[in-house]
């Protein structure tokens, strides 16, 4: 193997501008909220800084803990996750009628962060030495998706449905880039629509959520309100937006405004040129990701940078189909920006994760 070198810089800087970007919008669409809540406008902000401080030192820490170890710690991690998954459904702190976050003291987790990550370094560890039996489906490909079908349980049990999305889809793009054959995907579509279709019109506020993405003019005052308030935050931004700090659905309109809807305030206050630039980044992010998978030196380091890469992809996607009505309404996070102490802390990992990768490939000064 190669020996260590420098990191991706164009990677890092692109995480750094992500994360200050980040920040800065955070406070600016939280600011209103946080005085109504807590009479301190900067309530949200203070807990984000805090977050990202310690998201940096994971993210530092992981681009010099050599990516490799994490193969044995892989099944440890998984095993981990799931227990902590179990636990949230018996002791964790139901907020709005969900039960995802386990507080230990002052501190809350997320467990389905954990899984999220626990999944692709279980996945990558197995697949690097097994990819070749994916294509016999009851000995290679079966095992694997038991592994999704457990911790997707878990998860949608929460109930967390878009978590649930996340982990199978990032799964499903590793199972796929380690070998898997398609015709078995196209098989498992069916039931796996089902089954999602199931899961929507078992519980009223997803089928609501439905329903109001179809017409959410014939409900404006409650199903389709968050949604309506999102587009009039995105087409009052114009070209180039109302100007930072200056947004209006920020004041109550759109409900926490600083989380999965985050992505309308940026739009309504730097208008369509800051949503470019914010796309642009995240474009670019991707594209080096992928630009350190395909270079990684073996292909633990290969499917470990595609997963962890995919997965702020497909949160990426997920939001702004969400936040432009592209999608009904569900639960996601916009990577680096929307408030959330865990999920920002999991994702700064995982880039220290894909820095620690590219010391290793032929492209480390790229």
């Amino acid at each position: 193997m190669k020996g260590r070198g420098s990191f991706d810089f164009g990677f890092f800087v692109t995480v750094m501008i992500l994360l200050s970007f980040g920040l800065i919008i955070v406070f600016s669409a939280s600011s209103a909220s946080a005085f109504y809540d807590y009479n301190d406008s900067y309530h949200v902000i203070k807990r984000q800084l805090k977050w990202a401080v310690v998201g940096l030192f994971a993210m530092f820490f992981m681009a010099n803990f050599h990516y490799k170890r994490l193969e044995k710690l892989s099944l440890p991690f998984l095993l981990v996750s799931i227990l902590l998954l179990i636990a949230v459904l018996v002791v964790g702190n139901e907020v709005n009628g969900a039960q995802r976050w386990l507080g230990v003291g002052g501190l809350t987790i997320q467990p389905s962060e954990v899984a999220k990550l626990s999944v692709i370094v279980f996945f990558s560890a197995r697949l690097a030495k097994t990819k070749d039996s994916l294509n016999k489906f009851f000995t290679g490909l079966l095992p694997y998706l038991m592994i999704l079908g457990v911790i997707a349980a878990l998860v949608i049990a929460e109930p967390h449905l878009s978590g649930t999305m996340v982990i199978v889809l990032v799964g499903v793009i590793l199972l796929y880039v380690a070998g898997a054959r398609v015709f078995h995907f196209l098989l498992l579509s069916l039931p796996a629509i089902a089954g999602l279709a199931f899961a929507i019109y078992k519980e009223p506020y997803r089928m609501s959520r439905v329903v109001s993405f179809l017409d959410p003019w014939k409900y404006k005052m409650d199903k389709g309100w968050q949604i309506i308030q999102s587009l009039y935050a995105i087409g009052s931004g114009g070209l180039f937006g109302l100007g930072l700090g200056r947004s209006r659905q920020k004041f109550l309109y759109i409900p926490e405004a600083h989380n999965d809807f985050i992505f309308s305030i940026l739009c309504e206050e730097l208008g369509f040129i800051g949503a470019a630039t914010v796309l642009i980044l995240f474009i670019i992010l991707i594209w080096r990701g992928i630009k350190i998978a395909l270079n990684a030196p073996d292909a633990f380091g290969s499917l470990l940078a595609t997963g962890i890469i995919s997965l702020i992809a497909v949160q990426v996607l997920i939001n702004i189909a969400v936040v432009t009505s592209s999608m009904p309404v569900t639960g996601m996070p916009l990577p680096f920006f929307s408030a959330g102490g865990s999920s920002l802390l999991f994702i700064m990992a995982g880039m220290g994760i894909i820095l620690n990768i590219s010391r290793y490939t032929n492209n480390s000064r790229g």
